[in-house]
């Protein structure tokens, strides 16, 4: 890896640590939640933060916070954003903890789920928390009420877009003969995908300095890259797999991804099959023939290699439009050679 984005990863890592310590200390504490009762004891508080520090320090590409730093550092802002660094990487973890429960995912980043190893009542609450404990990070940033109002609508508004996304989803993996059209899976990926990215985008322009609307052109253009990313990671899990996870799973768990869409859009006969085969799927597992036999499928219609085409152009476009409104600069370099780096192995 670049060192460039290794330097930058090490300080991303400890603040995220020292946010989510592994022991709560009374200026902690202090900070989550001010005065507690004394009857509140650690357990109660290890509660919520064991379950969510497991999957955080499981790994993850990091690159959301990676994207608001080097955002930050494009507009003037230098090392200023990195007390926020938190706020996208709780909000994406928190969403990881509520998705593999409304998936009925059983595993995550190689590892049971966290409701799977701590209990479906504690991933509930604790995944909550952390989107909260996302917003604590603005109250001690050092900057001036108006921005952080600023920041506090941002989030806001970014996590209620996510849930939205969250919800179409939802919608279409509940009924295995639901199928969405391209128009309303950009829209769902916009919001559950692109929204983080967005919002990492934005609050990096915002702390480095740069008005509200340039920081939101900029978080649109993160956003489509966000787009791609997830085309991508779709067409990974119908591939390789993806990483900690079994090729297929988007199956068993009743994911239209864009691949599904587009079989559909050149052989619309093949609805009734491949919903039988996504039911199928979804009440035998993982080891279904029918997950392998609907990848046969999306393989012979070429829907798997168009939809990677699709990723990769959403993504390289973003790129040229970046270096068009940030020519020269050695961040935007920074910024293009990490999106491009999502498209390795597609």
């Amino acid at each position: 890896m670049n060192i460039e984005y290794t330097r930058r990863l090490e300080k991303i890592e400890k603040v995220l640590i020292d946010r989510l310590p592994a022991t709560a200390d009374t200026a902690w504490l202090s900070d989550s939640f001010s005065a507690l009762p004394q009857a509140v004891r650690g357990a109660h508080v290890s509660n919520l933060t064991e379950p969510c520090r497991d999957l955080m320090l499981r790994g993850g590409k990091r690159w959301r916070p990676l994207l608001m730093v080097l955002a930050c550092e494009l507009s003037g802002g230098r090392d200023r954003a990195y007390p926020l660094v938190p706020v996208v990487e709780f909000a994406h973890t928190a969403s990881l903890v509520h998705d593999d429960i409304e998936d009925c995912a059983e595993e995550r980043r190689g590892k049971p789920s966290v409701h799977i190893l701590y209990g479906e009542d504690v991933a509930i609450n604790c995944g909550a928390w952390l989107y909260f404990q996302a917003l604590s990070v603005i109250d001690s940033f050092p900057s001036a009420d108006s921005l952080k109002l600023v920041l506090y609508k941002t989030v806001a508004r970014e996590l209620r877009r996510l849930h939205l996304g969250q919800a179409m989803d939802i919608s279409w993996h509940r009924d295995s003969s639901m199928v969405p059209v391209r128009a309303e899976y950009e829209a769902m990926v916009s919001m559950k995908t692109g929204t983080l990215a967005r919002l990492a985008g934005e609050l990096g322009m915002l702390v480095g300095g740069k008005s509200e609307g340039e920081s939101g052109d900029f978080g649109e253009l993160s956003a489509r890259i966000g787009v791609g990313f997830q085309v991508i990671d779709d067409v990974r899990n119908l591939t390789t797999g993806n990483p900690g996870k079994k090729r297929g799973d988007d199956i068993v768990e009743g994911k239209k991804s864009l691949p599904v869409i587009l079989h559909l859009e050149k052989h619309p006969d093949d609805l009734a099959v491949l919903s039988e085969l996504f039911a199928r799927a979804r009440s035998e597992g993982i080891s279904s023939p029918s997950v392998e036999h609907v990848i046969s499928m999306l393989e012979d219609s070429d829907s798997i290699g168009a939809a990677c085409e699709y990723g990769k152009r959403l993504i390289d476009q973003s790129c040229c439009t970046l270096r068009g409104r940030y020519p020269g600069k050695p961040e935007t370099e920074l910024i293009a050679g990490l999106f491009e780096s999502m498209l390795e192995g597609c």
